[in-house]
């Protein structure tokens, strides 16, 4: 005979795919479109890393490369809400005490989605208000999404071991990223000429977005090795990121080094 069935266990599913492809999909639209832009001839080929040949922009606006780039870059716009709205539940979750920064998480992860898809949803249109709302697009998009990450990478230091590598790594992308930003608006002061500013402006561009990848790779790390799950309950709703219990066998309050 089988045990009594537990009515109120309720289906679970890891979070850690959420960042995974939260930042997996912005880079695959960035390296596709710039890879078709080069087939179709839209741009030269280069390493624009290390180049500066051309800037995710460009690489990304015109024909098939746009269309690419967006389908991409909007769905993962949803995706990077979602991982910053779930943040502060899994800080929480792990040990974090509630504080006004944590609190704040959620408005900059809704202010960094709709900028942008404001970016990508007019990426390609032609005017000067389309062109304004791409240009402010990605800079408040950037601009957020940094804030955010040191607000979690802070969290994540404070409550991790000493050692902690992926802790470690959430503070270096998370404080590469405004130093680029510096970098990129202090370029023309730098005595270079106008081609060699906008080669540099063009691979901090290119950088910021490999930052922004591998920092939510990072998270994507920490959310799988401290068993973060999302638990769906007809009776509660969607429990965000709800910590499995320790009675279930499963890790609960500290984020394990790799």
């Amino acid at each position: 005979m089988t045990g009594p069935v537990d009515e109120r266990r309720t289906p679970e599913w890891s979070a850690w795919p959420l960042p995974f492809l939260a930042g997996l999909l912005p880079f695959a639209a960035a390296v596709l479109a710039y890879s078709l832009s080069v087939r179709l001839d839209i741009v030269e080929g280069c390493n624009p890393f290390f180049d500066g040949c051309t800037s995710i922009s460009r690489a990304a606006r015109h024909g098939l490369p746009n269309h690419v780039f967006r389908a991409l870059v909007l769905p993962a716009a949803a995706l990077q809400s979602i991982c910053w709205l779930m943040c502060g539940s899994w800080l929480r979750s792990i040990g974090a005490a509630p504080s006004r920064m944590l609190r704040v998480l959620p408005v900059l992860g809704i202010a960094a989605t709709v900028f942008l898809v404001l970016y990508g949803t007019f990426l390609g249109a032609e005017g000067v208000a389309y062109r304004w709302m791409r240009r402010y697009g990605v800079v408040v998009y950037f601009g957020a999404t940094c804030i955010a990450m040191l607000i979690v990478s802070d969290a994540v230091h404070r409550l991790a071991p000493t050692r902690s590598v992926m802790a470690k790594a959430l503070v270096a992308f998370s404080v590469g990223l405004p130093l680029l930003g510096l970098a990129n608006a202090f370029a023309p002061v730098f005595g270079l000429s106008e081609v060699e500013v906008a080669g540099l402006q063009n691979s901090t561009e290119w950088w910021g977005g490999l930052l922004f990848t591998l920092f939510f790779f990072a998270l994507a790390w920490l959310w799988r090795t401290s068993r973060f799950a999302i638990r769906f309950s007809a009776d509660d709703g969607l429990d965000r990121g709800a910590a499995r219990k320790p009675a279930e066998g499963r890790s609960h309050g500290t984020t394990r080094a790799p």
